[in-house]
C-alpha cells in the first residue's frame, strides 16, 4: 500500500502539466458581477464538453483546458444574450472577461450541452450523463460521483450531511422508507436527472410555515422514452463452491406513465449479496418514522424492541441465501387523487461463527475474563405491505391516509461455548406482527389560517421464546471449588439442580397500543412571522406477560420460584401512559435571521399494575425549545437547536418478575421508575459552493441526561442479574461530525472528521464507577471522474477509541487503507476492482490484519448493447475471518468474525 501514493502523485503531476487555466469574470453591461452564470468550453476537434463552471458571486469562472488546442467557448445566463467565442490555449495560463448584454427576446434557445450542475430555488438539478463514464450500472454508481452527494457506511443517501428520507421516481413514491431499494436497483441507463429537493415538504399548504430544512429527498427523472413501456434489466449466474454451487437470479423490472408506474424487484441468491438485510427491513418504515406527530413535542415514550437480536449480520457470515421479492406502484386516477402502496417478502437463512475474548469492567471486582465461541443457524422471514392515498380536491384541502402491516418468523439455534460456562444449546424463536396507520388532514381557512391535524395508531404484538440446554453434574452442586458455573444461579433461580442438565426456558408476549394525535393552527401575521399552537395527545397501553419454565427428566414443565427477588418468576403487568399537551412557537424572519422559541406544557400520567398492586404517578411540566438559523446565502447556512426532552421507559424495565434475556443474563424491574430529562443542543452549519465544488458541512450535538435510567448490574462469574433505577448522576454526551469536499477539474478530494465522547455512570456490585468513551475518525480521500480514462478513489480511515470503565482503560487503534479502481475500456469492456487492508490493535498489544479484495470484468458490445456478460469475484485473497474490537458499558471484547470464502461466479444480464 505505501508504493502506491507515488504513483497517484505522479499521476496527478502530469495531469496538472497537460492543463492550462483559463479564468476571468462575468459581468453585466454596467460592471455588476453576474452570479451563477454557466461557462462551457466544447472541445472543437471532439465537439465534447471539456470543461464548466459556474461563476460565483464576484462573477469569477476557472476553467482548466487542454494546451494548444481549440475551443467553443459559451457563456449564458437567463436574460442575457448568450456569448459564443473561439478560444485557442497555448502553453500559459489566460484571463478572460466577459460583458453581458440584456436580451428582450425570450425566444428558446437551443442548448447544445446541458450544465451538469443547476439550481432552481432549493432544487439542485444533476445532468446523470454529464458524471458517467460508462463503468455505472446502478443509480448509487451515479450518486457516488455528484458533488455534494454520498453513500454512507449504513448504504443511505446522504446530502450535505444529511440523510435522504425520501425517493421518488418522476415526481412518484419508489418503496417509501428507504432509499436502498432505489440505489440498488434502478439502472443508471434509464437516468436523466437527479434532483435533490431541499427543504422538503409533501404539503405545499405548510412550506411557508414551517421548518423543512432537515428534509431532503431525491427525485430521479428518468430519460425520454422510458416512459409508458417496461424497462430494466434481469440478471441470471452461478459458480462453484467448496461445499455447494452457487446461483443468482436479480429481475428488476418497472413501468411508469404520467398516470401509473409499477416497479418489481427481485433477488435469490446464495452468493451472498444483500439488496436488503434483515435489519434494513425492520427499520423500513414506510415514511411512518418521519411523520409521528409528537417527533417534536418534547416527550419521547419508548415501547421497547422484542425482536430477536441476531448473532451476526448478513455480510459477517458463513453461508447465506436470500430470496427478495418486492413490487411498488402508484396510481392517479384524477388530478385530485393518488394511491401508492407496496408489498415486500425477504427470507434468509444464515450459518454464522465467531469467536471472542471478552474482558469485563473493573478489574478489581474480581470477574474473570472469557473467550467464548458461537456458531448459530438463522432463519428469517419477513413481510410488509403499505397502502397510502392522497386526496387534493383543491388548494385549500388534503387528506392522507397510510395503513402499513409487518409480519415475521425469526428463528435463531445457537451453539454457545464458555470458557467459565461450559458449552450450552440455546434456541430463540418470535413471531411478531404490527399494524400502523396514519391519518392527517391539511386546512387552508384564508390566507392567513391554515390547520392540519395528525393522528397514528400504533397495534404491536410481540411473543419471543428462549430455550438453552446447559450441562449439569449434579453430584457436585455442593463442592463449592469444583461445582458447575451455573449451578449457584440455578438454585437462585430455583431450578432443579439435581439432573443431567439445566433445560430451562421462558416464554414472553408484549403487546403495545398507542394513539399520537395532535392539532395545529398556524396563524400568518405577515409575510415575516407566523405562529403555531397545538394541541396534542399520546395515549398508550402495554400488557407483558411472561413466565420461565423448566423441562423435567420425564419432560414435564415444572414453574420454578426463586430465591431472591421475592420469589417472583412471572410477569403479569399492565402499563398505561398518556400525555396531553399544549405548545406555542412563534416564528419570525428578520433579514438573515429566521428564530423560532417554543414551549410546550405536558399534563403526564402514568401507571402500572402488577402482583395485585397499582402504581401511580401524575405531574406537569414545561419544555422549552429554541431554534435559530443564519441564511448566510441560499447555499449556506448555520442552525442552533436546544431543547429539553422527557423520556419515558418500556413496560418491560417496570416488570418485577424475573426475565431471561439469556441464561446468562438475568434482570427484573422497577415498578416506580421515573421518567428522564434530557438537555439535548445542536450546531450545524453546511455550505456549497457551485462555482468550485466545495462542499463544507458540520455539526456539533451535545446532551445531558438528568434522573437517566440504569441498571445496578451484579455478577456470578460472567453470570450477570441486573435491575434498573433512576440515577441520582447525570450522563453526557458530545459528538461532532465534519466533512470537507473540493472539486478540481476531474479530480475530487475531502476529508471527513468525526469525534465523539460520553461519560455514563455504572453501578456494578453496588459499586458506582464512571464509564468514558471516546471515539476519534479521519478519513482523507480522493476520487476523480474522467470520462475516458480509468478512474479511482484513494480513501485512508484511522480511528482511534478510548474506553475507560472504572480501573480498567483500553485503548483501540484502527487503520484502513483502500482503493477502487474502474475502467471503461474499447467502449466494450469494464473492470472494476476494490481493495482494503484492515489493521487493528490494543495499545500495548499486537496487531491484527485482514484484507478484503474483490473484482469483476464484464463485456457488453457497447453501451446500448442488451446482453451483458461478466464474471465476478469476491474474496480473492481467499481469507476466513475479519476481526473487531468492540467497547460496551461492562466490557471490552476482541471477535474474529468467520466470513464466506472466495466465491467466482459467471453472469448474464439482459436489457430490456
Amino acid at each position: 500500500m505505501k508504493n502506491i501514493l507515488p504513483l497517484f502523485l505522479l499521476f496527478f503531476s502530469l495531469v496538472g502539466f497537460a492543463q492550462v487555466n483559463v479564468k476571468g469574470a462575468v459581468k453585466d453591461s454596467i460592471g455588476d458581477p453576474l452570479e451563477l452564470a454557466n461557462v462551457i468550453a466544447i472541445n472543437k476537434t471532439s465537439q465534447a464538453l471539456e470543461s464548466f463552471d459556474v461563476t460565483d458571486e464576484n462573477g469569477v469562472y476557472e476553467l482548466k483546458l487542454k494546451k494548444n488546442t481549440q475551443y467553443d467557448l459559451k457563456v449564458s445566463y437567463l436574460g442575457m444574450k448568450t456569448i459564443e467565442e473561439i478560444l485557442e490555449t497555448k502553453e500559459v495560463n489566460l484571463e478572460k472577461n466577459f460583458s453581458m448584454q440584456f436580451d428582450n427576446l425570450l425566444d428558446e434557445v437551443e442548448l447544445t450541452y446541458e450544465m451538469p450542475v443547476t439550481i432552481k430555488g432549493d432544487t439542485l438539478v444533476y445532468n446523470a450523463d454529464s458524471f458517467k463514464n460508462g463503468t455505472e450500472r446502478k443509480l448509487e454508481d451515479v450518486l457516488e460521483k455528484l458533488p455534494g452527494v454520498e453513500i454512507n457506511d449504513d448504504g443511505q443517501v446522504e446530502v450535505e450531511g444529511k440523510v435522504v428520507n425520501k425517493v421518488l421516481v418522476n415526481g412518484k413514491d419508489f418503496f417509501d422508507g428507504d432509499s436502498k431499494l432505489a440505489t440498488k436497483n434502478i439502472p443508471s441507463s434509464a437516468v436523466d436527472k437527479i434532483q435533490v429537493l431541499k427543504n422538503f415538504s409533501e404539503v405545499g399548504q405548510l412550506r411557508s410555515v414551517t421548518n423543512n430544512q432537515d428534509n431532503v429527498a431525491l427525485n430521479i427523472k428518468l430519460k425520454e422514452g422510458k416512459e409508458n413501456f417496461w424497462f430494466g434489466n434481469v440478471t441470471a449466474g452461478g459458480g462453484s463452491a467448496p461445499e455447494e454451487g452457487l446461483y443468482l437470479l436479480q429481475p428488476k423490472l418497472f413501468y411508469y406513465s404520467p398516470k401509473f408506474s409499477l416497479n418489481f424487484i427481485g433477488d435469490m441468491n446464495n452468493l451472498g449479496e444483500v439488496a436488503l438485510s434483515r435489519q434494513d427491513l425492520r427499520n423500513f418504515g414506510g415514511g411512518f418514522g418521519f411523520n409521528i406527530p409528537s417527533n417534536n413535542s418534547g416527550t419521547s415514550i419508548n415501547l421497547g424492541n422484542n425482536s430477536l437480536s441476531f448473532l451476526t449480520s448478513q455480510n459477517n457470515a458463513v453461508d447465506v441465501e436470500n430470496k427478495l421479492g418486492a413490487t411498488n406502484f402508484s396510481y392517479s386516477p384524477s388530478d385530485a387523487l393518488d394511491i401508492s402502496g407496496f408489498a415486500i417478502y425477504n427470507s434468509t437463512r444464515i450459518a454464522s461463527n465467531r469467536s471472542s475474548f471478552i474482558q469485563y469492567t473493573d478489574e478489581n471486582l474480581g470477574i474473570p475474563d472469557e473467550a467464548t465461541q458461537q456458531i448459530s443457524t438463522e432463519k428469517s422471514d419477513q413481510g410488509l405491505v403499505k397502502l397510502s392515498a392522497s386526496y387534493k380536491p383543491n388548494v385549500n384541502n388534503q387528506v392522507d391516509y397510510d395503513v402499513l402491516g409487518r409480519l415475521s418468523q425469526d428463528e435463531q439455534d445457537q451453539n454457545f461455548f464458555s470458557s467459565v460456562l461450559g458449552n450450552t444449546d440455546q434456541f430463540d424463536e418470535v413471531t411478531p406482527f404490527s399494524i400502523n396507520q396514519n391519518l392527517n388532514y391539511y386546512y387552508t381557512l384564508n390566507e392567513n389560517n391554515i390547520f392540519a391535524f395528525y393522528a397514528q395508531h400504533l397495534i404491536k404484538d410481540e411473543d419471543p421464546f428462549y430455550s438453552a440446554l446447559l450441562v449439569n453434574d449434579p453430584t457436585n452442586n455442593n463442592d463449592p471449588v469444583n461445582s458447575d458455573a451455573f449451578d449457584s444461579t440455578a438454585d437462585a433461580l430455583g431450578f432443579d439442580t439435581s439432573l443431567n442438565n439445566y433445560n430451562i426456558g421462558q416464554n414472553r408476549r408484549i403487546k403495545s397500543n398507542q394513539l399520537d394525535s395532535k392539532l395545529d393552527y398556524y396563524h400568518i401575521i405577515n409575510s415575516k412571522s407566523n405562529i403555531n399552537v397545538t394541541l396534542g395527545t399520546i395515549l398508550s397501553k402495554q400488557l407483558f406477560d411472561s413466565d420461565m419454565f423448566q423441562i423435567l427428566a420425564d419432560g414435564s414443565l415444572f414453574a420454578p420460584t426463586p430465591n431472591f427477588n421475592n420469589g417472583r418468576a412471572t410477569n403479569d403487568t399492565e402499563y398505561n401512559f398518556s400525555d396531553v399537551y399544549l405548545a406555542f412557537h412563534y416564528r419570525l424572519r428578520a433579514g438573515k435571521f429566521t428564530i423560532t422559541p417554543g414551549v410546550s406544557g405536558h399534563s403526564y400520567v402514568n401507571k402500572n399494575s402488577q402482583f395485585n398492586e397499582n402504581f401511580r404517578e401524575s405531574f406537569f411540566r414545561f419544555l422549552p425549545d429554541f431554534e435559530t438559523r443564519i441564511q448566510f446565502k441560499n447555499s449556506e447556512s448555520l442552525t442552533f437547536r436546544y431543547n429539553i426532552q422527557n423520556q419515558f421507559t418500556d413496560v418491560t424495565r417496570l416488570a418485577q418478575g424475573l426475565v431471561l434475556n439469556n441464561f446468562n443474563s438475568i434482570q427484573f424491574g422497577e415498578p416506580e421508575l421515573q421518567n428522564a430529562l434530557s438537555h439535548n443542543l445542536r450546531l450545524f452549519y453546511q455550505s456549497f459552493n457551485l462555482f468550485n465544488y466545495t462542499n463544507v458541512f458540520a455539526s456539533i450535538n451535545y446532551s445531558k441526561n438528568i434522573d437517566q435510567i440504569r441498571s445496578i448490574t451484579n455478577f456470578e462469574n460472567v453470570i450477570t442479574t441486573s435491575s434498573f433505577f433512576n440515577s441520582a448522576f447525570a450522563d453526557e454526551s458530545i459528538s461532532s461530525f465534519g466533512r470537507f469536499q473540493r472539486t478540481f477539474g476531474k479530480i475530487r478530494a475531502s476529508v471527513r472528521v468525526g469525534f465523539n465522547y460520553s461519560k455514563n455512570n455504572q453501578f456494578i456490585e453496588n459499586v458506582r464507577s464512571l464509564n468514558e468513551n471516546i471515539s476519534q475518525t479521519y478519513t482523507p480521500e480522493i476520487r476523480t471522474n474522467f470520462r475516458k480514462a480509468p478512474n479511482f478513489r484513494l480513501r485512508y480511515r484511522y480511528g482511534i477509541n478510548t474506553n475507560k470503565q472504572g480501573g480498567r482503560e483500553t485503548v483501540f487503534y484502527t487503520h484502513v487503507p483502500s482503493v477502487d479502481f474502474d475502467a471503461y475500456i474499447w467502449d466494450a469492456i469494464t473492470f472494476r476492482t476494490d481493495y482494503a487492508f484492515n489493521r487493528q490493535q490494543e495499545k500495548g498489544g499486537d496487531s491484527e490484519t485482514f484484507q478484503t479484495w474483490n473484482a469483476s470484468l464484464s463485456y457488453r458490445k457497447n453501451r446500448d448493447a442488451k446482453w451483458e456478460y461478466e464474471v465476478k469475484a469476491t474474496n480473492l485473497l481467499n481469507i476466513d475471518s475479519r476481526v473487531s474490537n468492540n467497547a460496551g458499558n461492562i466490557s471490552v471484547s476482541n471477535t474474529e468474525i468467520f466470513i464466506q470464502p472466495r466465491f467466482v461466479s459467471f453472469r448474464v444480464r439482459y436489457e430490456l
